[in-house]
């Protein structure tokens, strides 16, 4: 879950704010430096796409706003507005401002809806669109926050994880662990299963904790730090984990994709890449695009390699979606590429609005969703 390839660290923040480096490493950017993205060729498309509704949410800036479904509804959120929509429709049930610009979200559980804030500030609002509560973390907010089991877990920048009761906004527990001297600026992502959180953190890891008391179940290393300086031994988890037939899938930058066994942490298999973005999983395969744009697809049960598309070459590809026979997947230019999920060939193509797809998509009944940098969100229906 790509929010920027700018580098935060303590006590090297100075120096490397000045350096030329990271300006190049900015997805924001409205044309990628240094290695030029492919360009798009036509397509004599074999699967039938269509746009079947659009809503503006206001501009994420360079923050990573990602949409969320509950009851048959889309929450979204950029800017400092919160929009609820049908999801089959798009028809706009309410929309409310913010009285801060929004950092993270969306977060819900089907009762509440949370978002991070400027300031590390964490907004609760019932599915009215009403604020129930607000609570303030040690730092700034990136990662959208989970709720599972009357929990709402919120992690600040600075690795502290901390659990809310999600209808009062009382804090329950805090957990804080320590990051890497060098990390990026990511929005490592939080899934709940059963009574569980499963957190992305700094350094490749992932950590299971229990919500109601937030006791560590497992930690384990998806991605192993390696090289001799700092910078090469960056290995944040891009995006969130995905949860599939007990076991939770993830990737890192710098590192491994991999699935490991969701009861205990142990790995079923690893294989060696470095992605800035998140996983898709179904039955039979896990799709990860890696950060130079080539897209990967992996045997699920083996992690044996089934395919691979280098067609879209440095586009900055956003976190994949699998669904039915296609894998969609979005770039810089908000284009949405749809590939074939069985040998990665193309199938079809569709446009958004022109900015960055980051995001990682939904799939609501027959609708893709995709949200762009600038505020739009897209419903791409596959026909």
């Amino acid at each position: 879950m790509r929010i920027s390839r700018k580098l935060v660290g303590v006590g090297v923040l100075a120096l490397m704010t000045g350096c030329s480096t990271l300006s190049s490493l900015n997805p924001f950017s409205s044309k990628p430096k240094g290695n030029q993205p492919a360009p798009l060729v036509d397509l004599k498309g074999s699967m039938a796409v269509r746009t079947a509704w659009k809503l503006d949410v206001g501009k994420s800036q360079n923050y990573l706003m990602a949409p969320a479904v509950a009851d048959n509804t889309v929450i979204a959120a950029g800017g400092n507005q919160i929009v609820r929509a049908e999801a089959a429709s798009g028809r706009q049930l309410w929309r409310i401002k913010t009285d801060a610009d929004l950092t993270a979200g969306v977060g819900t559980d089907g009762n509440v809806i949370v978002v991070g804030a400027a300031k590390g500030r964490l907004l609760a609002y019932d599915m009215d669109g009403k604020q129930i509560w607000k609570a303030q973390l040690s730092s700034e907010i990136l990662s959208a926050p989970a709720i599972g089991e009357g929990v709402v877990v919120a992690r600040s920048i600075d690795n502290r994880i901390v659990g809310f009761d999600a209808k009062t906004g009382e804090k329950k527990w805090t957990v804080q662990r320590t990051s890497p001297p060098l990390t990026l600026r990511l929005a490592p992502g939080m899934i709940v299963h059963d009574k569980d959180v499963i957190i992305a953190q700094p350094g490749g890891k992932l950590l299971s904790l229990l919500l109601a008391t937030g006791a560590p179940r497992w930690e384990l290393e998806v991605g192993v730090a390696k090289g001799a300086t700092e910078l090469e031994r960056v290995t944040d988890i891009g995006g969130a984990p995905v949860i599939i037939d007990g076991d939770v899938c993830a990737v890192t930058y710098q590192g491994r994709v991999g699935c490991f066994d969701l009861s205990n942490g142990s790995a079923r298999w690893t294989r060696d890449i470095s992605s800035e973005v998140g996983v898709a999983a179904d039955q039979r395969f896990i799709f990860v695009p890696d950060d130079k744009g080539s897209m990967f697809a992996y045997q699920r049960d083996s992690g044996t390699s089934a395919w691979k598309n280098d067609k879209l070459a440095y586009r900055r590809l956003s976190t994949p979606v699998s669904y039915g026979r296609a894998v969609a997947v979005g770039d810089y230019q908000g284009y949405v590429h749809f590939l074939s999920r069985e040998d990665g060939a193309f199938l079809a193509r569709a446009a958004t609005d022109g900015s960055a797809i980051v995001a990682p998509p939904l799939v609501v009944g027959s609708n893709l969703i995709f949200q762009t940098q600038n505020g739009t969100v897209t419903a791409i229906a596959v026909e």
